[in-house]
């Protein structure tokens, strides 16, 4: 994934989407059901009715860039509720796309005290 400038916000948009939608569609859902600015350089990730599939949002000042990610086997962790916004952080976005529960991140090993 591309690095994202300090201080960008990360949404998740809560509940299903519709994937047909490109970056017009999303751009618009963004400012009426979440009630923000789609160009204002947060990143807003979509999730579809299957949960295989997402879409990733994001405006770099001069563009929106839209990044779509599938999974072959799983599905996405995404939230339970019907609509709103869930803030992430840039490490929860790297293990939603990665396919891993970003909810309950554990580690593998436990750490040793030296």
């Amino acid at each position: 994934m591309m690095g994202l400038p300090a201080g960008t916000r990360i949404w998740i948009a809560a509940g299903i989407t519709d994937m047909r939608c490109g970056f017009q569609g999303l751009a618009a859902k963004v400012q009426t059901t979440l009630e923000e600015n789609a160009l204002g350089g947060d990143v807003f990730v979509f999730r579809g009715r299957r949960g295989d599939t997402v879409k990733v949002l994001w405006s770099t000042g001069d563009g929106l860039c839209l990044l779509t990610r599938r999974l072959e086997a799983g599905r996405f962790v995404w939230p339970q509720a019907d609509g709103g916004k869930i803030f992430l952080s840039a490490a929860q976005l790297s293990m939603l796309l990665e396919g891993i529960d970003w909810r309950r991140p554990r580690r593998t090993a436990a750490l040793s005290m030296l």
